[in-house]
């Protein structure tokens, strides 16, 4: 369900579980944590791009699993945006249709995002009894400054392309956002990679410690939020409307 593609210097990490909108398991969270790890690793790899499959990104995490109880908090998904936070490898997002969720947070960590007129981007966490996650409570407001974050956030709405741009979650509204992610990759394999990688250090250090804490306080409050007796009535409300 994940499949990796290297090309050159450019790994392609594809989401593909089209029958599921790309929503994330635990193990895909932890396949894609494998493959960014091993990518940071490479000095011969320049970029890596993410993208989904059938005409969508990722409708996030997969909630049949939110219902399976939690032992730990080692858990993919926080291992998977603990490395994307890390990486000096850089990361560029292709957005077709539906990016929810994580498949949001997950895109203010990456360098370059690129996404076309089809893509729908929602922050339903709230609306489902929960809090963000992904240090989207700190990193929303420095993209899109503090009301338009607290509108996605709080409202829990969808918005389109063109707010998503206004917002500065994305760098920008192409026809084919692959296309213009594999021109964004081999201009980055173009330049000398490791000034690129020293490059992408100094500009994610000064912010990079508090990422990291806050990524452990919001897991904290989330996985709490998952007991509580409004994420588990938001929950049959969902699985009752997809029954």
């Amino acid at each position: 369900m994940i499949r990796q593609t290297r090309n050159g210097a450019i790994l392609e990490i594809l989401i593909d579980r089209p029958d599921r909108r790309n929503a994330l398991t635990d193990a895909m969270y932890r396949e894609i944590d494998r493959a960014l790890q091993a990518a940071d690793a490479d000095s011969a790899c320049a970029a890596v791009i993410l993208h989904g499959a059938g005409g969508h990104f990722t409708a996030g995490n997969d909630l049949a699993e939110f219902q399976m109880p939690h032992s730990s908090r080692d858990v993919g998904s926080i291992a998977f945006l603990h490395t994307l936070a890390s990486v000096n490898v850089p990361v560029i997002a292709a957005v077709q249709g539906q990016a929810v969720g994580v498949g949001v947070t997950l895109l203010a960590h990456c360098d370059f995002v690129y996404a076309d007129r089809s893509a729908v981007f929602r922050l339903p966490f709230v609306s489902l009894g929960l809090c963000p996650e992904g240090a989207s409570s700190f990193l929303l407001p420095r993209l899109a400054g503090p009301r338009r974050a607290a509108q996605w956030l709080l409202q829990a709405q969808p918005f389109d392309a063109d707010e998503a741009l206004a917002g500065r979650l994305i760098s920008g509204i192409q026809e084919d956002p692959l296309a213009a992610a594999r021109a964004c990759a081999q201009a980055l394999a173009a330049q000398p990679a490791q000034a690129v990688r020293a490059s992408k250090q100094l500009l994610r250090a000064p912010e990079r410690d508090t990422v990291h804490q806050v990524l452990d306080a919001e897991a904290a409050v989330f996985f709490e939020r998952l007991k509580s007796a409004e994420a588990q009535a938001a929950f049959q409300r969902f699985f009752a409307r997809k029954g």
